[in-house]
């Protein structure tokens, strides 16, 4: 089943889409409500409005699929590594410590977008980007789970949207990160249980679902979720060791391979111009869906300013 969250005459709704139409659910009842209630209850109560009135999709626009309480993004990709740490870095090759765990950093939920949204380039930025990710929901609290004890109610596309220049400085920080990832991430077009993607699954555990962008029509990179260094059942483990997980957040795969960002391309010579206003860049996933999002002019803010020297008083 596919559950959007959308807003039709100025007021969001959550809704099952069926072909070209979305089946309102109850004025009370959000996606992350069904995530939390479980993924039997949230297809016993998808059923039951599946007879009731349709509205057209091309009458709505969608919004992120749920309101996650957190969103946590892995670097799960090993040949977006290799391409990424030239182009952000400067380094080469993949750290050995990328091989032993899986990385991730928490990004910004108050930044979500929809499928179909504008996406403003973040203010000081010129090398803007995109990363081609698909993103797993939590389906059960959890702490400390193995990976059997898993949960995932189900899977939407997620798009990172990147500031290479200011995540390069970031970066060089050894801290983030920060302002090169926080301004927008598209999630969409709606939320896939996972009951409708095991098909896919290969016999090592992977989703096998076809991955492609492009960007004003033409396509930059291919992949295939399958080639992720972990299935999303060990990442999601890994995120709870120690602490915990709660149903409805969201983890997103990391960059697929393959051209899944400009900045990959770059860190292996290839001469691609960063996303400017008019780009219009789209992503599919299969299985999921199609989001496609319109880059525009964002806010011209004054410049930071720099670090004052240290002080050198130890007294008042």
């Amino acid at each position: 089943m596919r559950f959007a969250t959308y807003t039709v005459e100025g007021a969001a709704r959550a809704g099952v889409v069926v072909g070209d139409g979305i089946h309102p659910l109850p004025p009370e009842v959000t996606v992350l409500d069904l995530v939390r209630a479980g993924l039997s209850a949230a297809l016993e109560a998808g059923a039951a409005v599946l007879s009731g009135p349709v509205v057209p999709l091309e009458a709505v626009r969608l919004l992120p699929p749920l309101a996650p309480p957190t969103v946590r993004d892995f670097v799960a990709f090993e040949e977006h590594v290799e391409g990424v740490v030239a182009s952000v870095s400067g380094g080469s090759g993949v750290v050995p410590e990328w091989y032993e765990a899986p990385t991730f950093y928490f990004t910004n939920p108050y930044a979500l977008l929809g499928a179909f949204d504008d996406v403003p380039v973040p203010p000081g930025s010129r090398l803007f980007d995109f990363e081609l990710e698909v993103a797993a929901v939590v389906g059960r609290d959890g702490s400390s789970l193995a990976p059997d004890e898993v949960e995932i109610f189900g899977y939407t596309v997620l798009n990172d949207w990147s500031a290479r220049d200011l995540q390069r400085r970031e970066m060089k920080v050894n801290l983030g990160p920060a302002k090169g990832k926080d301004s927008a991430t598209t999630l969409g077009p709606w939320l896939v249980t996972a009951d409708e993607l095991e098909s896919y699954r290969d016999s090592e555990g992977f989703l096998e679902l076809d991955l492609r962008v492009s960007v004003n029509g033409t396509e930059i990179g291919q992949d295939l979720l399958s080639n992720m260094g972990w299935p999303f059942e060990e990442l999601i483990s890994y995120a709870s060791r120690g602490t915990w997980v709660r149903a409805g957040d969201v983890l997103g795969s990391g960059t697929c391979g393959n051209g899944g960002c400009l900045a990959e391309l770059w860190g292996r010579g290839r001469e691609i111009p960063p996303l400017a206003p008019g780009d219009v860049v789209e992503m599919t996933a299969e299985g999921i869906g199609t989001i496609r999002n319109t880059i525009i002019t964002g806010a011209e803010l004054p410049p930071v300013r720099a670090a004052r020297p240290r002080p050198r008083k130890r007294t008042r």
